[in-house]
């Protein structure tokens, strides 16, 4: 009994790690995004600086991934920074001194915006940190990254 507990319990855990989200953002002034794993592949679209995308299969220097839209697409690896970034795909967001919705705004950012993934805070918000210094917290339903 405690064998098949144990073996559950690894499981259980080795589930959860393929599950957690690999974020990264993009580490160059500009990147191509292309159909394929190489550089002879067709070339889809540019993504900008500080720009977070999720990694969904890894290819020997190489990476595929998921932007704020969804769309899927390879990117170099040496492209990107293991910083977390997040996007705001709300119209407005804001940047509140703590987390919670009665907070003083500290900043309102435009939709595609990105800022500093900080870290966690309370449920449903992200500390963050704008390019021009302002600090604090959003909710995550404002932001893609998370």
């Amino acid at each position: 009994m405690l064998r098949r507990t144990l073996l559950a319990l690894s499981l259980a855990s080795v589930a959860g790690l393929a599950l957690a989200s690999d974020y990264r953002s993009v580490d160059v002034p500009v990147a191509i995004l292309y159909d394929a794993p190489s550089q002879k592949g067709q070339k889809l679209y540019l993504i900008r600086a500080q720009t977070p995308v999720e990694v969904v299969v890894r290819l020997e220097g190489w990476l595929k991934v998921r932007d704020a839209e969804g769309s899927l697409a390879w990117i170099e690896a040496g492209s990107l920074s293991e910083k977390r970034t997040l996007v705001v795909i709300a119209a407005k967001a804001e940047i509140r001194q703590a987390d919670n919705s009665e907070a003083p705004i500290v900043a309102e950012l435009d939709k595609w915006v990105a800022i500093e993934w900080l870290g966690p805070a309370a449920p449903g918000w992200a500390r963050v940190k704008h390019r021009d210094g302002a600090t604090g917290f959003v909710r995550s339903t404002q932001v893609w990254g998370l």
